[in-house]
């Protein structure tokens, strides 16, 4: 079975690189799942999950935030604002984080420049939210390592 190299880094490090089956993003223009062999492609992403199946029956998700993706035939390269494995995101802080960021918007919030500030940290809790939850449902990680 073919497969493809997979890097996610962000401006703090090297979170994920490994080859891999497929990988599902979230981009601004919806949800994107790369196989091999696919079309070259760049595009911004939007906050969401990363879905990495290594070779149909191990998953890893995480929780990404802003950036860029290139695809190549071969290999595709995340440039996350952030990112972080589901196993590492505190549930109760990111619940926290996104109830404190929906406040200060419904108060502060006067020009266009701290809405869209208030938004974007908004749908990055979401994103930690859903990708934490989706990680608990399936209890212990079936997922694969970096190494």
């Amino acid at each position: 079975m073919k497969d493809l190299k997979l890097k996610i880094v962000t401006p703090e490090k090297i979170l994920f690189e490994k080859r891999v089956s497929q990988v599902s993003i979230s981009t601004v223009m919806g949800e994107v799942t790369i196989l091999p062999n696919h079309i070259p492609l760049v595009s911004q992403l939007a906050s969401g999950e990363v879905v990495v199946n290594a070779n149909g029956d191990e998953e890893d998700l995480m929780a990404i935030s802003g950036g860029f993706v290139e695809v190549l035939p071969d290999q595709v390269v995340i440039l996350a604002d952030t990112a972080e494995r589901a196993e590492d995101i505190d549930e109760e802080r990111a619940e926290v984080a996104r109830k404190k960021a929906e406040e200060v918007l419904k108060t502060k919030a006067s020009d266009a420049e701290a809405f869209a500030m208030f938004t974007a940290q908004i749908e990055k809790e979401m994103a930690r939210l859903k990708v934490a939850r989706k990680y608990k449902k399936r209890g212990v990680r079936t997922g694969i390592t970096n190494k």
